[in-house]
């Protein structure tokens, strides 16, 4: 076997990526797209993912769910090394980088969840008739969207 070419045993097919990740082959398929997953192709033209493919995809799933945009995970696994499989320390340091981000949206989450009520619990269901919350839309001034449950930054 050429030096280039990984052995088999070191790399996964799309439905072997999708049995061990628990994600559908069709996401992977998008993940791949998006540029968040690379593969190479065989002389088959099929698709061969690095087994460290799996942390990357545990990563994606993990990040979204807490609600981190694809193009903030792109950009992240961007700064892994290339040229090796990332270490340990280098998934450290990337999951690090999420702190500040994971507590603004900890945050957001408990302004909602505090104040959802305040704001539908009156029943007009509009800040911009809200006299309580919202008099004259002044809020519209401070651009769009539920500004009294959004934290700075974090508008996706």
């Amino acid at each position: 076997m050429p030096d280039d070419v990984p052995s088999p045993s070191d790399e996964l097919t799309v439905g072997q990526l999708a049995a061990r990740s628990g994600v559908a082959v069709s996401a992977l398929h998008f993940y791949e797209r998006e540029g968040l997953i690379t593969s190479r192709r065989t002389s088959g033209n099929q698709r061969r993912f690095a087994r460290e493919t799996l942390r990357r995809v545990a990563f994606v799933r993990a990040s979204q769910r807490v609600g981190i945009p694809l193009a903030r995970i792109r950009a992240a696994l961007a700064t892994l090394p290339g040229d090796r499989t990332p270490t340990a320390k280098d998934w450290h340091r990337l999951s690090a980088g999420w702190h500040a981000d994971l507590d603004a949206r900890i945050e957001q989450l408990t302004r909602l969840r505090d104040h959802l009520t305040d704001c539908i619990g009156c029943g007009c269901l509009s800040l911009r008739k809200c006299i309580l919350v919202n008099p004259h839309d002044a809020l519209a001034d401070e651009g769009p969207g539920p500004r009294t449950l959004l934290v700075d930054g974090i508008e996706d």
